[in-house]
């Protein structure tokens, strides 16, 4: 008699994993595709997120019980073979786990988070000169790991697609509802499906110590490389302060700039031009211009491996001399209204401290901008 029983698969470890994992990706995605670089805390809180729950899948996958270890999902070829024959002849084989395409999704998804993380710390580090990563990559390695980590990003989504229709498509087939299994647990076999089960699997209950104990051990390895990253100084980012001469000379007409906005050549043509300063007249004496000059030619972008040295070192602007007119600044702010700009609180687009909580620093991260209100 070929009656179907509901049975537990899911436990509820796996369960949890799922959704939570859909819930993080589902941050990074929106904050990464959608919304603009001040979100960019979200988006490594969801990627970090993400990261944390498939390293947990891992030692799940060897310790959950039987339906969650990789032991009992992972196809022979033979098996995906199989399984692709039966769609076309739209002859239906129950699994009582995932069957042998929706297996191969599962360790895909699995790879191509794990790659977005890495690569999204890579980018962090090398481009941002944050996290864990700052101290050993530098900018042009950061940006390799930015192409990867788009290529995923668009991987990715396009699997999510395909998973979700794979899982409808699946449900509609065996007449059982894969989504609402992974909220509940159980799923509807037929006698055939738990005879294979029983005959091919070997049952084994869940052990959460042994899990819990191999989470905190390799918690404990992450954390240690990674607060010593964190504690080193970023590479390319000199430890040099706004020198005083400058910022007195500077600061009571605008903000004194990081010198690591523009190459020496441009600095040198500024200190050159001071007796007509964009209409001003703002001559220094010889010992005060001498000493000016050599601290911004040891200071220029090219002592720096940030993303704004690199931006500006390569300054074709008509006026190369004005930020405010490069391609690379009118991209970043073509979207703010002139009313942002006129407001008393920012005063002028040259005005970067106004909304760069960070602007004195040269790094510019896009956490600290925050764009003052009248």
């Amino acid at each position: 008699m070929n009656t179907p029983r509901t049975i537990p698969v899911w436990d509820a470890a796996l369960r949890q994993f799922h959704w939570l994992l859909v819930a993080a990706m589902a941050l990074a995605a929106v904050t990464g595709f959608l919304l603009n670089a001040t979100w960019l805390a979200w988006h490594v809180a969801g990627g970090l997120t993400a990261l944390a729950l498939v390293l947990f899948r891992l030692i799940w996958g060897f310790t959950g019980s039987t339906h969650s270890r990789f032991a009992s999902f992972i196809p022979r070829p033979a098996d995906v073979v199989a399984h692709l024959k039966s769609l076309t002849h739209r002859h239906h084989t129950a699994h009582a786990g995932h069957n042998p395409l929706g297996a191969l999704m599962v360790l895909a998804l699995l790879a191509v988070v794990l790659a977005l993380a890495v690569t999204g710390l890579g980018v962090l580090g090398g481009m941002l000169k944050q996290g864990p990563f700052k101290s050993l990559l530098s900018f042009a390695a950061g940006r390799s790991f930015r192409e990867v980590h788009e290529l995923a990003a668009w991987t990715l989504l396009a699997m999510v697609v395909a998973h979700v229709a794979g899982v409808f498509y699946e449900s509609r087939r065996a007449r059982d509802n894969l989504a609402r299994a992974m909220l509940t647990g159980r799923k509807t076999l037929d006698a055939a499906a738990l005879a294979a089960r029983h005959n091919q699997i070997t049952a084994s209950a869940a052990r959460p110590r042994a899990a819990l104990a191999l989470s905190a051990g390799l918690a404990v390895l992450v954390a240690i490389p990674a607060i010593m990253g964190l504690k080193a100084p970023p590479q390319g980012v000199p430890p040099a302060t706004l020198d005083p001469a400058y910022v007195k000379a500077c600061g009571d007409c605008h903000m004194a700039y990081p010198p690591s906005l523009l190459p020496a050549a441009r600095w040198q043509e500024m200190m050159a031009t001071l007796a007509d300063h964009f209409g001003e007249d703002a001559s220094l004496s010889a010992a005060d211009a001498a000493s000016i000059s050599a601290y911004l030619a040891a200071n220029s972008a090219e002592h720096w491996d940030t993303l704004a040295a690199h931006a500006f070192a390569t300054n074709t602007s008509p006026e190369p001399l004005r930020l405010t007119t490069t391609r690379f600044w009118q991209r970043l702010h073509g979207g703010i209204p002139d009313a942002v700009f006129a407001r008393t609180s920012v005063a002028t687009k040259s005005n970067c401290a106004a909304c760069h909580g960070d602007a004195a620093s040269g790094l510019f991260a896009p956490q600290m901008i925050n764009v003052p209100k009248e």
